[in-house]
């Protein structure tokens, strides 16, 4: 039976975002588009009239994930006239054509550089009846100019540069992101004011090498610089950043995330590999020593900070002497979580044409003791945490396991995730309130807290209000309610970046 859609009402859309906190910031731009443009998210559970992909492009097997995404909304799309799929971000600039020949029931595709152009592409695919491609070879316009429709009313992502002037052998997002292209401090400055006067107590800025913003009006120091100015911004309660690069990460920097209150204790520190002769391969400019030193100069002025890194196993040429020196500095980094990837090609970069590609089942049982290494780390490191108090900003999202612990979740200000529970007669969060209470035990990945009553304090939040009107405003709960007992409704949201796993293949 088709489903044909109303053209009394507003037209439905979803967006389904692959890939890094890039991509998750570019489809709140989407969604805002596409609202500004007057479309309306579609209900969970429904069929929407415009499906969006925004796609990835640095693991191997991405176009096959697209297409087998593509291929299961074909029948969809047959039995529901008017519908429109439209393929943006890093895969679509670099596939373009090729998308349209193997799934040409797609309407709309767009690159990383025109992501203004979607609700445009979309009306110009309904009345022409065809497929519209545009893909621009440079930036047309700041993204963050764009609308927004944030996933978060207590937290958001504000980026402070797009673009990346690094030649990694193994990464394909330079010659799809272009060069990088700076905003103006105030600009950035600016739109964390929007968000803090919307509700939000917590912003990540992000950037491919966020440390190396700056280089585009010539100020090498610009990024410590915004840090602090970001410590200035009243209501502004926590400030993160994604992600750095080693050979750019200058003591200026580790100053004004010590010396600043909200800038929090946490850093998405890269590795990639503790072999220097593969860094050298890699084109990474910093060897591990230096790796290890700029850990070091944290922790010292920064005691109880959290660092999480990315490790690419199976490297072309990486012997057993490379990945034993990866395990080394695993072992001494202490690193609270990793992203661990096994090395794919990808056509058009430099690794790909390299000698000596490692078979799978090599870089498979390297890649297994790297995690158990990584869990090892993960679960002592978690367990120092046990009996310590901390404050936490309460997540919309719950656990797996809630529904039978009953627990809540929040972030812990080095962004630790949190399962707790509430005492018995003590007050219960709304997501965007925060909450200090006593670590009582650790896992890998989380920590636990079933804190009695005097271990237990609610400060409710301005955060916590505005998600209290958002659920008022879609109907979710009454302006008064508590929403955290709606943790998993329609509208739940996710706090600012997504979880860092131990692992990410």
């Amino acid at each position: 039976m088709s489903s044909t859609i109303d053209e009394s009402g507003p037209r439905s859309y979803e967006v389904r975002t692959f890939g890094c906190q890039m991509n998750v910031h570019d489809s709140e731009r989407m969604s805002g588009l596409l609202e500004a443009a007057g479309y309306v998210r579609a209900e969970e559970g429904t069929e929407p009239d415009v499906v969006v992909f925004n796609t990835c492009a640095v693991r191997e097997n991405a176009d096959n994930r697209l297409y087998g995404n593509l291929g299961q909304l074909r029948p969809v799309k047959d039995r529901h006239p008017g519908m429109q799929i439209a393929v943006g971000g890093c895969l679509a600039q670099k596939d373009r054509d090729t998308i349209l020949e193997k799934a040409p029931w797609v309407d709309a595709v767009f690159g990383t550089h025109n992501v203004g152009a979607l609700p445009a592409l979309l009306e110009r695919s309904r009345h022409n009846n065809e497929a519209q491609l545009e893909i621009l070879e440079s930036l047309e316009v700041f993204p963050s100019t764009l609308p927004t429709r944030r996933d978060s009313v207590y937290s958001g992502w504000v980026s402070i540069s797009v673009g990346c002037n690094n030649t990694c052998t193994f990464c394909i997002v330079p010659s799809l992101r272009g060069k990088e292209r700076d905003r103006r401090p105030g600009e950035i400055l600016a739109e964390i004011q929007t968000l803090v006067d919307d509700g939000a107590i917590e912003v990540t800025l992000l950037g491919q090498n966020v440390n190396s913003y700056g280089v585009e009006f010539g100020d090498r120091l610009a990024f410590g610089k915004l840090l602090r100015a970001c410590g200035e911004i009243r209501g502004l309660e926590r400030v993160r950043f994604t992600s750095p690069h080693p050979a750019a990460f200058t003591d200026d920097v580790i100053d004004a995330m010590a010396e600043t209150p909200n800038v929090m204790p946490q850093l998405h520190m890269p590795l990639q590999s503790g072999s220097d002769r593969l860094l050298r391969a890699m084109r990474r400019s910093y060897r591990s020593s230096k790796f290890l030193g700029i850990l070091d100069r944290v922790r010292d002025r920064i005691p109880d900070a959290a660092i999480t890194t990315d490790i690419i196993v199976g490297f072309p040429g990486e012997t057993e002497e490379d990945f034993q020196a990866t395990l080394d500095v695993v072992e001494r980094s202490r690193f609270s979580s990793a992203f661990t990837f096994q090395y794919s090609k990808r056509p058009g970069t430099p690794a790909a044409e390299m000698a000596d590609q490692l078979p799978k089942a090599v870089v498979q049982e390297r890649y297994e003791r790297l995690i158990a290494l990584q869990e090892r780390i993960s679960e002592e490191e978690n367990a120092r945490q046990v009996g310590r108090e901390v404050e936490l900003l309460v997540t919309a999202q719950s656990g797996r396991k809630a529904g039978e612990t009953h627990r809540l979740s929040g972030r812990a200000q080095d962004y630790r995730l949190v399962h707790f529970s509430v005492p018995a007669g003590a007050e219960e969060p709304r997501p965007g309130d925060l909450v200090s209470l006593t670590v009582t035990d650790a896992a890998p990945h989380h920590l636990i807290a079933d804190p009695r009553t005097d271990q237990y304090a609610v400060r409710r939040s301005r955060a916590g209000d505005a998600w209290d009107r958002a659920q008022a405003e879609s109907c979710g709960v009454p302006a008064s309610g508590t929403g955290a007992a709606t943790a998993g409704a329609r509208g739940s949201v996710s706090l600012g970046m997504p979880s860092l796993p131990v692992r990410a293949g």
